[in-house]
């Protein structure tokens, strides 16, 4: 299992997060965004739609549709109903939830800070968690820093 820590700094969540979906979909694999906010995941709904001119990311929010046949799924909580086996933690807020995926993509801002790192810690004490911390260098692009 792999958790990928994204520490969002110069670049906000809606530059990064497109990137990542868009690599999640282009593998084949099915992804579930969480958020607890929902103006955030109205937010996200409408950016997924729209964020570059030729893009298309196919996607539905939890219960707007046949979610099974949603690649990319937008929920308010851990509800894999797409089949998803990659989580996106959008909100800030680390769930244990997260480790019955085959990989975790954890999203903070300097707000969020303390949490991240009491999780990151969290989980180094387990087996079978691998680990990465990602942050962005002074011209934007994403450095793994550990």
């Amino acid at each position: 299992m792999q958790v990928d820590f994204y520490h969002l700094t110069a670049m906000p969540l809606d530059r990064a997060l497109p990137k990542i979906v868009e690599k999640v979909i282009g593998s084949g694999a099915r992804l579930l965004i969480v958020s607890e906010d929902a103006g955030q995941r109205t937010g996200l709904d409408r950016l997924l739609w729209n964020y570059a001119p030729d893009s298309f990311l196919p996607h539905a929010q939890l219960g707007a549709g046949d979610d099974r046949a949603q690649p990319v799924l937008i929920a308010p909580d851990v509800n894999a109903a797409n089949g998803a086996r990659f989580i996106a933690l959008v909100d800030g807020i680390w769930r244990d939830e997260a480790l019955d995926f085959d990989r975790a993509f954890h999203f903070f801002d300097e707000d969020a800070i303390r949490a991240a790192r009491a999780a990151w810690k969290g989980l180094g004490d387990r087996d079978g968690i691998e680990r990465r911390y990602w942050k962005q260098n002074e011209a934007g692009r994403w450095e793994q820093a550990a």
